[in-house]
Formats: structure tokens, sequence, C-alpha cells
């Protein structure tokens, strides 16, 4: 049975599963909290982060909160920003 983590998430058994695989605490919840409709329609059209450049990389690494981006190459600060 899955734990409860209060009312600030609504799909504790999701949040838990999305926890294990490693995402954020922030991640989690958020997905966890919207609902089935929203979260299963495709994403938007924006550019894939490989054909960004390094700097539109770091300053969006930045706005998200990403530690250690100034030390990162183009592959790494991509796979943080999807994985953030």
């Amino acid at each position: 049975m899955a734990k409860n983590h209060g009312p600030t998430v609504k799909n504790d058994k999701q949040y838990e599963a999305l926890r294990d695989k490693g995402a954020s605490k922030q991640k989690a919840a958020r997905i966890a909290n919207s609902d089935t409709k929203s979260t299963s329609r495709k994403g938007g059209k924006a550019d894939k982060y490989e054909e960004w450049s390094k700097d539109d990389l770091q300053k969006k690494a930045k706005d998200v909160g990403i530690d250690g981006r100034s030390k990162m190459n183009k592959g790494e600060l991509a796979k943080a920003l999807r994985n953030s």
C-alpha cells in the first residue's frame, strides 16, 4: 500500500513509482497531481535541446536551478535539462 504523502500529493501510488524510478520530489508531485488527460497528450513544438546553443542551454539550466552547469558540456546540459 502506498504511503500517504499528505494533501499535497493526489496520487500517492504514482508519486512513489516515479520516485522509485529516480524522479525528483517536485517532478513526481507535479505528475502525480496532474489529471490523466493533461499528462497523456503529446508535448509542444519546442526545438530539441541538441539544436540549442550551449549558451542557451546554460541559461535554461540556470533558470531551472541545475547545479554544476558551468562545468557541463552541451550533451550533459541537455541530459540534465531533460531529467529536471
